[in-house]
């Protein structure tokens, strides 16, 4: 038996018409840049999150730095973060000219521990960038009162939570601005790299709308140093036949990942299993658990034809790209504790019953 951490073909193939009439729109209008598939998905997206404004943009990396730049971060400030997650959330505040400055995360959700900020706070701070990883929410209400309490700008990391609620209310609506990727394996993917920044600030969004556009103002008429971080038109509308199945997705993958708790509980394994704060609803971008002897583990489980990934093996404050920041490892134990144990399983929409049944009873084997 072969089971994939994920698949993209299962999916496609149940909406394969409605994607394949979205593309031959955008090839018979020839609108291929910014064209008006960009324009109803940024306010179709923007709506699904209760938010006035989006900014389709190229990648869900650009999303994050243009963000720091549509904030006014830049040479000199400093953005708090955490150490554990993907190293493009950090990159983003590197590439605006900024220092990254981390925080310890919270063991049970692996967000960052909101008690912790504001000890990093300097006189350089100028934003928090909290990461609402693997689907679940970070804890954002005392997290929005640091921030409004030191005046700093909030950059939600949305990337693995497409959405997910917190206290009833999607993730990406309670920053200054809230980044997404669309990147093909997220809860909501593109078939390719795409982004978008949500905003309910009108001078944030015409900042951003310059910001990705080389800065222009009309064709020729350039008012600011911008970039060429433009949705493509293609992307948006797949995603826009995509968002409509987005909540039955996330409801699919809520279900799985209670199969794989109720399995795993009843067989007693000895594992760290996921955790769902009660304010939150977490939709499971990846169901991720803990354990000992991971490399013998992971092994075991390729043998029998189950692949497994981590996500993350290595902290940012420990990667060669930042040791010129001197974090040592100790500096952030829960993040480097998370990482030497943290696993992947298989987890997608179309993923079968039988098949976490099988994953489960092989892994609970080989522990």
């Amino acid at each position: 038996m072969k089971v994939d951490v994920f698949t993209l073909k299962k999916q496609y193939e149940v909406i394969k018409d409605e994607i394949k009439g979205s593309i031959e729109k955008v090839m018979q209008s020839g609108g291929f840049i910014i064209g008006e598939d960009v324009k109803l998905f940024e306010k179709e997206f923007a709506a699904y999150c209760s938010v006035k404004h989006g900014a389709g943009v190229n990648s869900g990396t650009d999303a994050l730095f243009l963000a720091c730049l549509a904030c006014g971060i830049g040479k000199g400030d400093e953005v708090i973060v955490m150490p554990y997650t993907y190293i493009a959330t950090v990159l983003a505040i590197s590439m605006a000219g900024a220092t990254p400055v981390f925080v310890d995360i919270d063991e049970k959700t692996y967000n960052v521990d909101v008690s912790k900020i504001e000890k990093a706070i300097t006189k350089k701070t100028k934003a928090i960038l909290p990461v609402h990883l693997y689907g679940h929410p970070a804890d954002m209400d005392p997290l929005m009162e640091i921030a409004k309490r030191h005046n700093l700008k909030v950059i939600e990391d949305c990337a693995q939570a497409h959405g997910a609620l917190y206290k009833n209310k999607k993730v990406g609506s309670f920053g200054d601005v809230a980044c997404f990727s669309f990147y093909p394996t997220k809860n909501l993917g593109a078939f390719g790299d795409a982004g978008m920044i949500l905003t309910n600030s009108e001078d944030i969004k015409e900042r951003l709308l310059l910001l990705r556009d080389y800065g222009r103002k009309d064709r020729y008429e350039h008012i600011l140093k911008g970039y060429n971080s433009r949705l493509d038109t293609l992307q948006a509308a797949i995603l826009r036949v995509k968002l409509k199945h987005l909540d039955k997705w996330n409801d699919i993958r809520r279900q799985n990942a209670a199969l794989y708790t109720k399995l795993f509980k009843e067989k007693k394994a000895d594992m760290i299993l996921p955790y769902e704060s009660s304010y939150v609803r977490h939709v499971y971008h990846l169901y991720v658990v803990r354990i000992k002897n991971r490399k013998g583990v992971m092994e075991g489980l390729a043998e029998k034809g189950v692949r497994t990934l981590i996500h993350y093996p290595i902290p940012i404050h420990l990667q060669e790209a930042y040791r010129d920041l001197s974090y040592k490892k100790g500096d952030f134990p829960i993040s480097e504790k998370c990482c030497e144990e943290i696993l992947t399983l298989p987890m997608y929409p179309e993923l079968p019953a039988k098949d976490i049944k099988y994953v489960v009873d092989i892994l609970t084997n080989l522990l």
